[in-house]
């Protein structure tokens, strides 16, 4: 297949374009300046760089605004341009030149409080990063023919030196997260994709690093962060399994 990534310079990209390319995709991750999301028209909007590309089979929309968290309670106008509107530019080119779309969502989407969530579970995000993502969730279910997974994963090598041992997810490390997406290419509708419910800390600390420190919520005092996003990620284990 033919797949372009968003977010190029970004790590989960490089990843995907690395193990796509192994299992024999075309894997193009074009730069900001060559597809800048946020433009949908003229040079270096979506659907300039798509109108070039039109034998594309699927575009996976990675690129977004992440982190640091609080910069979505600092400068709400560029997560709204990036992750809102930019996300609806790049549902609008795959409706415009017939591709499909793979939305990489986060469970930030979830409350954030009883966990276990499943794909039907309600939304309601406790921060403006879940919420921005949601906002891109939007364009995908008016289109059918997309995907969105809400992704629940880390950069490995773990990036900070001490690690949540009160919030509750079900993370798995980037690399595993990219081989799962390419395992996916032909699913619709929405899919939870994670492992095992478990703390941050020991995520960390059982599969990485096991001299990682521990922290806790109430020592992260610039943003709202939920206690329990751990999503039952059953319609994953039974895709992967068929």
């Amino acid at each position: 297949m033919k797949i372009i990534v968003t977010g190029g310079k970004g790590k989960f990209a490089s990843l995907l374009k690395e193990k796509g390319s192994e299992l024999g995709h075309e894997i193009l991750c074009p730069t900001k300046e060559e597809m800048d999301i946020r433009k949908l028209w003229g040079h270096g909007g979506v659907y300039d760089y798509l109108w070039s590309q039109t034998d594309t089979d699927i575009v996976i929309h990675a690129g977004a605004l992440t982190r640091p968290m609080v910069v979505h309670q600092e400068r709400p106008h560029d997560s709204i341009e990036t992750n809102i509107i930019g996300s609806s530019n790049v549902v609008l080119g795959c409706m415009k030149f017939d591709m499909k779309i793979i939305y990489v969502s986060t469970d930030y989407v979830y409350e954030g409080k009883d966990g276990n969530y499943t794909e039907d579970s309600p939304v309601k995000p406790f921060n403006n990063y879940g919420w921005s993502k949601l906002g891109g969730e939007t364009p995908c279910m008016i289109y059918d023919n997309s995907l969105i997974l809400r992704i629940c994963m880390n950069n490995k090598p773990f990036p900070h030196p001490k690690a949540l041992d009160d919030m509750y997810k079900s993370l798995i490390w980037d690399d595993e997260a990219a081989d799962i997406t390419l395992k996916l290419l032909d699913e619709k509708g929405i899919i939870n994709v994670g492992g095992e419910s478990r703390s941050v800390y020991d995520f960390v600390s059982k599969t990485h690093k096991e001299d990682i420190g521990r922290i806790s919520l109430s020592d992260v005092s610039n943003v709202k962060m939920g206690t329990n996003t751990t999503m039952d990620c059953s319609k994953l284990e039974r895709i992967l399994n068929d």
